[in-house]
């Protein structure tokens, strides 16, 4: 039996020097970003946790209890919400790995604070798991959150340490994780604001996702920084000057953009980093707040207009309509020296602090805001709509449902009578109609965008104008869920054609029983899948729609039954299975392939194939993927197929390592660009086969105004041998750029 008071009282609790002082800074950190802090009441859940933990030691060799010190101390400086959420940080792994209880935390803590560790104890338990589908583990997730907000914001704490010490986990560990935050925590990080957190989310996740793209961005960053830092205060310093003599207090400065969103413009432009120009842009916080803060916003804009020439199309006001997170900010895209694109932003310190941490410090601004249960009853509503919205009925759709309300770019359409409303890049029309009301989409047939009728499929643009035309005779049109984007417009169009095809699943049913009936056939349903199987209908239900809806006629599936029926059963069940393992093991024999090394054993006699989305070659760092025909499907980390195969068919990711087997050849891809010159192609033919002996698979060239593009395919030992092409190509007289690149390519 565990005493509560003991170890509250820790009398008999030596604590190490270094993390006594650690929770001594991260008290001082309370005193500094929080409104308000209890300061026996963190020191008892430190007391708490230290105990708990006293045990248990990190892969580094430190005490664990420096996990949940690091996590309170990120709650603190990024997020800043309250002390509750302080002392649940420090406990937010003990009811989970310790002997601690939950009824313990309750009794010395309070309901509160058991509340949350408890959402806390869940959450992690979904992700931490293989048993759960994806879509459990978010309906977890949103479960938990839904109890109280806190519980995502240590959350968002965990994951970033997490993604901090990632480095000690296993490679397969570290795709699984880095590909979760990437997909869902940055994301979520998102709706709530924390910009600088999903910032970092990101970043992090980048770099075990796409390691070589990762450290081209860096390493490019760090090479161009002088260059950049002189540039930017080259522009800075006219617009310091002028705005100190019109007398406006502020901070201004110039930051580079997260590498996360440069490398999305990359695949996004399909350029390398050097031809990405907007990598950074120059920020200008003003003192003022209030009405006057918002005018001096518009002030500073019109300065900046009469020294830069403003790019109007890159002009966005945020201010006047905030993002749905609440970030306020004027955006500006102005022509600097050398005419080159700069992006502003101005803003005030209260919409600086809440474009960083988000709704924590949109409360920091209010009255009262441990009392503001109402608000956070508000911004957690999208939450509770989709767990109590019966539409989302399969774990793809809750999935999918889940993510699109976690959009980042957003648009505002207005009604005719000026009514605004935020929809995601995308939406169209039907997603208009369902967001003013679940009847106005239902019932739409038409649309007119800025007065002109346009095809329901039509993409809006920001500030269009948008009236809905109805009819009481129209219903929903399952089509329509082929380009509608929003959660609302696609799970009430779901609700309709399920519920649909469910009475004609019904009606086929009945008509398949009076038949049947008649026709004197006596057949189980497990006899009856059999029928439908070999008919090529996926189960029974499709079959019954089908019948319900005229598409199939029964008659038709009472002779296929009958014929069935009189069909002499040849094999047995146990020959079925056998014919199968040898078919298996015939397919599992391989030759003329290297042997891999398989969950840290060497196999020779294992099927496995190089995946063509990323064509990995040995020197790559590699997975396996078990496919549905048991071969093993070998893909570089890189792959942008990775992502994807890991979040969501974790249970079919194999470590997989090179062995050391020699002449083999693999097929690796280049993509070069260069000048459109005589002789190139000679060129390029003498160094690959003459000067490196190495095989042409094929070659394509195309050319445009004096630029050539062409993509290479050869054959290379490993990664070595690749890497020595690509720079003995690069030295080639007129040729600019020498990339490795991979086809889009599914798995399945």
């Amino acid at each position: 039996m565990i005493e509560t008071s003991a170890i509250l009282k820790g009398s008999d609790l030596r604590v190490e020097t270094q993390y006594a002082v650690l929770l001594e800074e991260l008290l001082e950190l309370c005193r500094v970003h929080l409104p308000s802090v209890d300061e026996e009441f963190i020191r008892r859940a430190f007391r708490v946790s230290y105990w708990a933990h006293r045990n248990d030691r990190r892969a580094s060799g430190e005490l664990y209890v420096a996990h949940p010190l690091a996590v309170a101390r990120i709650y603190v400086e990024q997020i800043g919400f309250d002390d509750v959420g302080v002392a649940a940080a420090l406990l937010h792994d003990v009811v989970e790995d310790t002997e601690i209880s939950l009824d313990f935390i309750r009794e010395a803590f309070g309901e509160r604070l058991a509340q949350i560790i408890d959402g806390l104890t869940k959450m992690s338990g979904a992700f931490e798991t293989r048993d759960v589908t994806k879509a459990e583990n978010v309906r977890k997730l949103m479960l938990s959150m839904a109890s109280d907000i806190r519980v995502i914001f240590v959350k968002f704490a965990d994951r970033l340490h997490n993604m901090q010490t990632l480095e000690s986990l296993p490679v397969h560990k570290q795709l699984r994780i880095a590909s979760e935050t990437l997909n869902l925590f940055a994301p979520l990080a998102h709706r709530f604001g924390f910009n600088s957190l999903k910032n970092q989310l990101e970043d992090l996740s980048l770099a075990y996702i796409h390691p070589d793209e990762y450290k081209e961005i860096t390493t490019g960053l760090r090479n161009s920084q002088s260059e950049r830092e002189s540039y930017i205060a080259g522009f800075i310093e006219p617009l310091r000057n002028r705005l100190e003599d019109d007398g406006f207090t502020f901070d201004i400065y110039g930051r580079s953009k997260n590498l996360y969103s440069i490398y999305r413009k990359m695949k996004r432009q399909d350029k390398p980093l050097k031809e990405i120009y907007d990598i950074f842009a120059i920020r200008i916080v003003l003192e003022g707040e209030g009405p006057k803060g918002k005018e001096d916003c518009w002030r500073v804009y019109s300065v900046i207009t009469d020294l830069f020439k403003p790019i109007p199309e890159r002009f966005r006001d945020f201010i006047s309509v905030p993002k749905s997170n609440g970030y306020q900010s004027l955006h500006t895209t102005v022509l600097g020296p050398q005419g080159r694109r700069v992006e502003i932003q101005i803003r005030t310190r209260e919409m600086h602090e809440v474009a960083e941490k988000g709704v924590a410090a949109h409360w920091k601004y209010k009255e009262g805001m441990k009392k503001n249960d109402e608000e956070m009853d508000e911004l957690l509503t999208w939450v509770r709509d989709l767990l109590e919205d019966p539409q989302s009925e399969t774990a793809t759709d809750f999935v999918r449902d889940f993510r699109l309300h976690l959009y980042d770019e957003e648009i505002y359409i207005f009604t005719p009578r000026g009514d605004l409303f935020t929809l995601p890049v995308g939406a169209t029309p039907v997603d208009f109609a369902y967001l003013v009301h679940t009847q106005v989409g239902s019932h739409c047939i038409g649309a007119k965008v800025n007065g002109k009728m346009v095809p329901l499929s039509h993409v809006l643009k920001s500030g269009d104008q948008v009236e809905i035309i109805t009819s009481k005779k129209q219903t929903p049109n399952p089509d329509w869920i082929k380009f509608v984007v929003t959660q609302k417009a696609r799970s009430r169009i779901r609700h309709w054609t399920n519920q649909k095809r469910r009475e004609a699943q019904i009606h086929g049913r009945d008509l398949w029983d009076k038949r049947s009936a008649r026709a004197g056939l006596s057949i189980s349903d497990q006899e009856l899948a059999r029928v439908a199987t070999r008919l090529k209908f996926p189960n029974l239900d499709q079959l019954f729609y089908e019948m319900g809806s005229g598409l199939y006629d029964v008659n038709e599936f009472i002779k296929s039954v009958q014929s069935a029926q009189r069909e002499e059963e040849t094999k047995s069940e146990e020959d079925t299975l056998r014919l199968q393992y040898e078919s298996f093991m015939d397919s599992a024999q391989t030759t003329g392939k290297p042997a891999l090394m398989i969950d840290g054993e060497l196999h020779s006699d294992i099927a496995t194939d190089y995946a063509t989305c990323c064509s990995p070659i040995p020197g790559d760092s590699v997975f396996g993927y078990l496919s549905r025909t048991g071969t093993i499907k070998i893909h570089r980390i890189s792959c942008r197929n990775a992502p994807n195969l890991i979040l969501n068919r974790a249970d079919r990711i194999i470590s997989v390592e090179w062995s050391r087997q020699k002449d083999v050849q693999f097929i690796a891809a280049l993509r070069v660009m260069g000048e459109d010159r005589v002789g190139i192609l000679n060129d390029l033919t003498q160094v690959i086969s003459k000067n490196l002996k190495t095989n042409i698979r094929s070659i394509t060239i195309s050319t445009d105004d004096g630029v050539f593009e062409g993509n290479l395919v050869l054959f290379v030992h490993d990664l070595d041998h690749l890497r020595r092409l690509i720079d003995r190509i690069k030295r080639i007289e007129g040729i600019h750029g020498v990339y490795r690149f991979e086809e889009q390519a599914d798995e399945s």
